[in-house]
């Protein structure tokens, strides 16, 4: 099982740690590719930061995000699980998961990365800023560059296992099942459902998805069809509904009242 999850805008910075070392992330084959986008983005922050804080989408206020990537071979790393911050991340809280939950986490969680493709929670990395939908020279698109990087990797990490997918929109587009795959892809939805209507509301999504991951690598169950996650979901409490599949995999839809 293959669970995947965006990462976060906001990250903490390690205050200590040793210097970021591409070869030592999970899926090493993708070295080649983190050390294009690296120098790409690195190179940008230390030569043009006036272009670069546009192309990152920086305000005045958050300039030193800047200073920030131009020295990131340097910069002091810690684990993936303490960089990501944010609303998901504080609900899944990684950090107070029993051992066992800790172990499955390791193997079974990844996280979308516009700097690395995809990490694990134990890989050592620095705190970056580049979102999803931009453009580095040098590259190109972010998610354009992943998505050609990407498919031959996630596919031999799989195995034969399930992924579950609660990437946002922005971050799905780095790899895409192909058709051999879909079938063993379930996507997943929060809705919050009010008076019979039901809508997306972002932070509460976010907070949803991290509470559900944490029950799943609590509880252990390892499905291996999005049928099977509904029912391991579905016993846990959740209320689920299963769409048809399609190109994407099949969709399941958790529906909370209560936020």
């Amino acid at each position: 099982m293959l669970i995947l999850l965006p990462p976060s805008e906001g990250k903490t910075a390690p205050r200590r740690g040793r210097a970021l070392d591409l070869g030592s992330l999970w899926l090493p084959e993708l070295a080649d590719a983190r050390r294009r986008m690296l120098d790409a983005l690195t190179g940008l922050c230390r030569d043009e930061p006036d272009r670069a804080a546009t192309v990152l989408g920086l305000s005045r206020t958050q300039l030193d995000l800047v200073d920030r990537n131009a020295g990131l071979c340097e910069a002091p790393t810690a684990r993936a699980d303490r960089v990501y911050s944010g609303v998901l991340y504080d609900a899944l809280d990684a950090a107070t998961l029993p051992a066992a939950a800790r172990r499955r986490a390791a193997s079974r969680v990844a996280v979308a990365s516009s700097l690395f493709g995809l990490v694990r929670f134990g890989d050592r990395i620095p705190a970056y800023r580049l979102s999803g939908d931009a453009t580095v020279p040098g590259v190109g698109s972010v998610a354009g560059f992943w998505r050609d990087e990407l498919g031959p990797a996630v596919g031999a990490a799989l195995g034969k296992g399930l992924v579950i997918d609660l990437r946002s929109s922005m971050y799905a587009g780095f790899w895409r099942p192909p058709a051999g795959l879909v079938h063993r892809v379930a996507t997943v939805r929060v809705l919050h459902e009010v008076a019979g209507r039901r809508q997306v509301v972002s932070h509460f999504n976010k907070a949803t998805k991290g509470r559900l991951v944490r029950e799943l690598l609590e509880d252990g169950a390892d499905p291996r069809t999005p049928g099977e996650l509904a029912d391991v979901l579905g016993a846990l409490g959740w209320k689920v509904e299963m769409g048809e599949p399609g190109r994407k995999g099949t969709q399941l839809d958790v529906v909370v009242e209560d936020l």
